[in-house]
């Protein structure tokens, strides 16, 4: 009698800028009977290189990476390979990113302080096909995408574009339009507009009072991580 074959393993790709974090993060899937890691990248140049030869069947990315985003990762990454289903870990709040993430091409988003249990979950459930939500999360979405009261929930903050809420955060850290253009690859003009863009949104009037209302939310948000 032939031998049963192995059920084939899900291949799993991780972009985090953190050795650790990578490593926890392996470790816990290639301890699965049905997952491992096939490639792994700690910045957005480095995963659109290198997930060509890992041909992954789902890709685990960061929010936070430097250089790139993992917002603009998501779209090069749907722009090269559409059906690539994507599943973003982050530390950030869940109610700030999560249909940011669905919009730019995502199908989840899971936050770190969930267990290995719950990560397992939302990535088997992503790679069934589904999308991987909280509960609370999940109405609160349906309702923005349902075009039911669109936005009428959502704060000032929520409203900013994904590129114009990179640039709050970024002033948030305390960076110059010029060291901001330099992050971002934008040119300090772009920046400019897109600052002048969130004054308007957020009704503030000048520059030093976005910068102070910017530092002290990253500084909440940064409190809320840890």
């Amino acid at each position: 009698m032939k031998k049963a074959e192995k059920p084939q393993k899900a291949r799993i790709f991780i972009v985090d800028d953190h050795p650790m974090t990578r490593a926890g993060l392996t470790h816990l899937i290639n301890h699965q009977p049905d997952t491992l890691v096939c490639g792994e990248a700690e910045n957005a140049a480095q995963a659109l290189d290198r997930m060509a030869v890992s041909l992954p069947e789902l890709m685990l990315i960061d929010i936070t990476l430097p250089g790139k985003s993992g917002l603009e990762l998501i779209k090069d990454v749907k722009a090269i390979r559409p059906d690539l289903p994507i599943l973003v870990i982050s530390m950030h709040d869940e109610s700030l990113y999560a249909d940011r993430v669905l919009r730019a091409g995502a199908r989840g988003y899971i936050t770190k302080h969930e267990g290995g249990d719950k990560l397992m979950g939302a990535i088997r459930h992503v790679l069934s096909g589904k999308i991987y939500v909280s509960e609370s999360m999940s109405a609160h979405i349906l309702e923005i995408f349902s075009g039911g009261q669109p936005g009428t929930d959502r704060s000032s903050i929520q409203n900013l574009s994904d590129r114009e809420f990179e640039v709050f955060q970024a002033l948030g850290e305390g960076l110059s339009s010029h060291e901001i253009a330099k992050k971002l690859h934008l040119s300090a003009k772009t920046v400019d507009a897109h600052r002048a863009n969130i004054k308007t949104k957020l009704k503030i009037n000048t520059t030093a009072e976005l910068i102070s209302f910017a530092a002290r939310w990253t500084t909440t948000q940064t409190k809320q991580q840890m």
